[in-house]
Order: structure tokens, then C-alpha cells, then sequence
């Protein structure tokens, strides 16, 4: 699949395939139109212990998400759109100061509906300078098309796998079709990896290149967690290293709706989940402990590290 930017011209990016005139100023369905958005680039110290170690993880958060998660802290970025207008060139040169701030990765969070403008921005960082692994954070709702197209330009897939149910999918994300479509993605992302030669960790216990999976287990949602786990290790077994988090706090919304999404996550329901997690047979698992709620691992989207110089002699796109 072609992901340069005439991609946009009539968008087919994400799975949902709108078919909006990015490129005419047009949104699509995941709020964004062909105008690179973000909204924060900094250093990240709350992701999994290979992603973020000691230094932290170079973090760029992009405005927009092709999901309508009702339960999502990220709001303020994916479905109000909040971001400052950068170009190619300036994406690149947050890639190289992330790099000299001394992170570990480019953690690029929820990119690929702006894919034509970082892949340009990843390889125009390279020719500057750039070492660093690019790990690209997802929610795992992705064409495979898109992650072949972008595998040479992504070292870590960051990937959520949400759901196992068409039916919670519709209802919670506006999706039915998530879980048959982040398998895909997620086949291609192992495909990737597999062609690249298999994870790679560095001596600091960073991963080099390699795939983690999230699940977000929710409240009065174990049985689909369940088969969530069930799917990715009949697809991928060891391949993988597995994220279970418990880090679910309503919001406004969840909290005013009612319903089992009204109150945190039990300890008895998590443990259930990573006690099926160990019993299939998953070896690199991380988990979170206490009383962990999402607000905590949630940066102020206040445009830090975004305005700036651009990559000398970088396309003005």
C-alpha cells in the first residue's frame, strides 16, 4: 500500500476507509485532516519497563484517533482534537532533541493516520542522525496494509488488543469490527518482526525491536479479556511480550452513564486474568500492582517540546 502523502487525497489509512479529502482540508473520520497535529513531545516514564527503563521513553502524542473509546483519558487529543500544526521537518527535529535528552525510543502514540507524514519525518530523522529504535503506540485498530507499508520505518509495535467481542467493540469504541482487524494487524506486525529477524533487547533490558501487547481489562469484562489473551497467544504464543493492565479509571461519561464502566477495576476480576495469562503459558508478562488508575500515566497535553526549529533543509510538508 502506497502511504505517501497522496494518501490523503481520498483516505483509506485506518480500517474505517472514510474516503475523506484529507488533502482538500477535510477531516476524516479520526478527526485529522492532511494537517500534522500534536500535541506533546517529551520524555515518558509510565510505559512497560522496556519501553520506558530509567531514561524514559521520547514521546510524541498526535492529535486525532480513528476510535470512539467511551472510557478514554486521552480525550482532550483523540477526540477533541487538541494539537499544535507542525510540518514534516519539525516532526523530524523533535525525533533528534528526544534523542538528545537521552531517551530510549521515539515513541510515536497513536501516528498512523498522519503514516505518510512520519514515515517522511522517520527517514528524513535518520539522515540527520537519528539511532534510535521508533516504536509506534497503537490501539491496535490498523490495516494490515499500513503496517507492512510502515515496517521498515518501526522497530517496536506498541499495540493494544482491546477486545475479543464484535458487540463490546461496537458499543464501547463504535468498532464491531476490531477484533477480526486488530488480528490482522497484529499478524502483520509479527510478520514484520519475524522478517527483521525476532525481538531484539539491548543489554539495559531495552527493547531494540519486538512487539508488546496491551490488554486493558475492564470492569464486568473478564470473559472477554479472556478470550482476548486466548487470540493472541494462538497467534502469537512467546513471540510476544504481554502488557495485562488494571490501570482503568471512569470518566465523566462512564460516571454519568452508570453501569459496570461507573467503578474501577476489582482486584479478584485482574487476578483471574493474569492467573489465565500464566496459565497459558505467556513467559515476558508485565503487570501492574495497587491501586493504579489511568489519570496517574496521563501527561498534560500543553504543547511541550513541540514548537521549534525544523531539520535543516527538511520538506516544508
Amino acid at each position: 500500500m502506497d502511504v505517501g502523502f497522496n494518501a490523503y487525497q481520498d483516505c483509506e489509512l485506518c480500517p474505517r476507509r472514510c474516503h475523506a479529502r484529507r488533502a482538500e482540508g477535510k477531516a476524516g473520520r479520526c478527526g485529522a485532516s492532511a494537517t500534522l497535529r500534536v500535541a506533546r513531545c517529551a520524555l515518558h516514564f509510565w510505559e512497560e519497563p522496556p519501553i520506558s527503563g530509567e531514561a524514559g521513553s521520547g514521546a510524541i502524542f498526535f492529535a486525532g484517533c480513528p476510535l470512539r473509546c467511551v472510557f478514554c483519558q486521552n480525550h482532550e487529543i483523540s477526540q477533541e482534537g487538541f494539537g499544535l500544526e507542525v510540518t514534516t521537518g519539525r516532526l523530524a527535529q523533535m525525533m533528534l532533541e528526544l534523542q538528545e535528552q537521552g531517551a530510549l525510543n521515539i515513541n510515536l502514540v497513536t501516528p498512523l493516520h498522519y503514516a505518510p507524514h512520519v514515515r517522511a519525518a522517520v527517514l528524513q530523522a535518520r539522515a540527520a542522525g537519528l539511532t534510535l529504535p521508533i516504536v509506534c503506540n497503537t490501539s491496535g485498530y490498523e490495516r494490515p496494509e499500513v503496517v507492512r507499508a510502515m515496517s521498515d520505518v518501526v522497530d517496536v509495535w506498541l499495540t493494544d488488543f482491546k477486545y475479543a467481542s464484535p458487540q463490546v467493540a461496537g458499543t464501547l469504541s463504535a468498532v464491531a469490527d476490531y477484533p477480526q482487524v486488530a488480528e490482522a494487524a497484529l499478524a502483520a506486525m509479527l510478520e514484520s518482526v519475524r522478517a527483521a529477524g525476532g525481538t531484539l533487547m539491548g543489554e539495559d533490558g531495552a527493547m531494540r525491536r519486538g512487539i508488546i501487547v496491551r490488554h486493558l481489562v475492564l470492569p464486568d469484562h473478564v470473559d472477554d479479556s479472556l478470550s482476548v489473551l486466548g487470540r493472541v497467544w494462538e497467534l502469537c504464543g512467546n513471540e510476544v511480550d504481554l502488557s495485562v493492565m488494571n490501570q482503568y479509571t471512569p470518566n465523566e461519561t462512564c460516571r454519568a452513564a452508570g453501569g459496570s464502566l461507573a467503578r474501577p477495576l476489582d482486584d479478584d476480576e485482574y487476578e483471574t486474568v493474569l492467573d489465565y495469562a500464566d496459565a497459558l503459558g505467556f513467559e515476558r508478562m508485565w503487570w501492574q500492582q495497587g491501586g493504579t488508575v489511568s489519570e496517574s500515566f496521563v501527561p498534560p497535553f500543553d504543547a511541550t517540546g513541540v514548537v521549534g526549529p525544523e531539520v535543516a533543509g527538511a520538506a516544508e510538508i
